[in-house]
């Protein structure tokens, strides 16, 4: 791939607005389209917003009707804000996109990230991302004072979290020693360049995502790294540490197209 370059759009005070940024992916994702520019990655904090990709359903957006923008990404609903780092990496892909490779290179460059902060993370089976690992089921503490026997999240698919109490708040998910998503991807490719990508929650107000369904996701919660380590840390510290991994990640990649089985070649096997 191209030489990656980083472009720092605002932090802390200056964090940029959602639709902001949003407008500023779409002129960088023009440019690149059309070749004017490399390979490039947003990076940025946002002011407290929900934003809500395509598989979003109703019951999972704020009960109290608390505006969420509707993004044209994969996914489901999120939040932003305060303390998380955002990166928009826009990058042009090989066609046909193998959109899997391009999430798994995201969640390569933030899982090492967090690996030089002394933290580890992985991935979940069928779930993107990047997530601090609970404890075996048999292992947790009971939630309520009930047994994991009458977890009521075992039975009914579309419990929710938020009209439980807050022993069953996303944001309590490692008291409860429960997988919990410390970074959240979700991409949109158009034209073969890919927009939106990655949010590591580093020192954030984790009870923003008890407002929703985070991710779609009922049976586990959030991290951030300054909860998981223990310890005060700020995004000023993480900035160089992810850039690097993710140039690594990004500029060394042995880039494949998506391999099509096509009808013709079926029929002859």
């Amino acid at each position: 791939m191209s030489e990656l370059r980083f472009v720092h759009l605002g932090f802390g005070d200056e964090a940029v607005e959602y639709q902001q940024a949003w407008q500023k992916q779409r002129e960088v994702h023009a440019a690149r389209f059309a070749d004017e520019i490399e390979d490039t990655c947003l990076l940025l904090e946002h002011p407290p917003v929900y934003t809500a990709g395509r598989r979003t359903a109703d019951s999972e957006r704020p009960l109290d009707g608390t505006p969420v923008v509707d993004v044209d990404r994969g996914g489901k609903i999120t939040w932003h804000g305060p303390g998380q780092l955002v990166g928009y990496p826009i990058l042009k892909l090989p066609r046909p996109v193998d959109v899997i490779a391009h999430v798994r290179r995201l969640e390569d460059a933030l899982i090492l990230t967090c690996a030089d902060f002394g933290l580890e993370t992985s991935r979940v089976e069928g779930r993107s991302g990047v997530w601090v690992l609970g404890d075996p089921v048999e292992q947790r503490p009971a939630i309520g004072g009930l047994s994991l026997d009458f977890d009521p999240r075992l039975q009914d698919d579309e419990f929710d979290p938020r009209m439980n109490g807050p022993e069953y708040a996303p944001s309590n998910a490692g008291q409860r020693r429960e997988d919990r998503k410390l970074a959240a991807i979700g991409i949109r490719i158009a034209k073969g360049v890919s927009m939106h990508g990655f949010a590591l929650n580093v020192n954030p107000d984790n009870t923003w995502f008890d407002r929703i369904v985070p991710c779609g996701i009922r049976d586990a919660g959030v991290a951030s790294l300054a909860n998981e380590l223990g310890r005060d840390i700020t995004i000023a510290e993480v900035l160089p540490v992810l850039e690097k991994h993710l140039r690594e990640v990004v500029e060394h990649a042995d880039l494949k197209p998506r391999e099509i089985e096509r009808e013709a070649e079926k029929a002859s096997v």
